[in-house]
């Protein structure tokens, strides 16, 4: 086995600029032990996620419609007979829903950070805060209707009621799965 020396040189590179103002700033911030950046933007939170009660590689029927997505996965059994969707926000603007058994819910419970949860992104039509969940025959169901163009038809809005893939970016009718 071979092992390989410490080295006996630091490499710390610091730049130097002609603006003194700046070159304070940048020692200060070296000194006081990290820098804070502001986050400007969060690419990989997405505005609205489906949460459900399983590990991320959990088998999950995923069925998209004009009216709605559906979501059905097979258990076994501890998620209990009665079910709950509860929609959270997170950040405004950045909503979750949460499948959880009625008997067992705890409020605190729905902040906890899991992060081996199975996960689905859900485009700007659906509407999370009608979503249902049913256990039947053991199998959870997940309904997430949508609600996009339609309801803007319905109210007398300029919509021509066609479907447009359902993800609102316009770029692409792909379903993504986040897991």
């Amino acid at each position: 086995m071979k092992i390989h020396p410490l080295p006996r040189k630091r490499n710390i590179t610091i730049q130097y600029e002609m603006n003194p103002r700046t070159a304070r700033a940048q020692a200060e911030s070296l000194l006081s032990g990290g820098s804070h950046k502001k986050l400007r933007r969060l690419p990989h939170i997405f505005s609205r996620v489906l949460e459900l009660p399983f590990r991320s590689d959990a088998d999950v029927v995923v069925e998209e419609s004009p009216e709605c997505f559906k979501f059905v996965a097979e258990t076994d059994g501890r998620i209990g007979d009665v079910v709950r969707a509860h929609t959270v926000e997170i950040h405004p603007g950045v909503t979750k829903i949460v499948i959880r058994s009625s008997s067992l819910v705890d409020l605190s419970s729905l902040d906890d950070l899991e992060l081996d949860m199975w996960r689905f992104r859900l485009p700007e039509t659906t509407r999370p805060e009608l979503a249902s969940a049913v256990y039947e025959d053991g199998e959870l169901i997940v309904t997430v209707p949508k609600g996009g163009e339609v309801d803007n038809l319905e109210e007398g809005g300029e919509g021509n009621g066609e479907f447009r893939g359902g993800m609102g970016n316009g770029n692409n009718n792909r379903l993504v799965l986040v897991q």
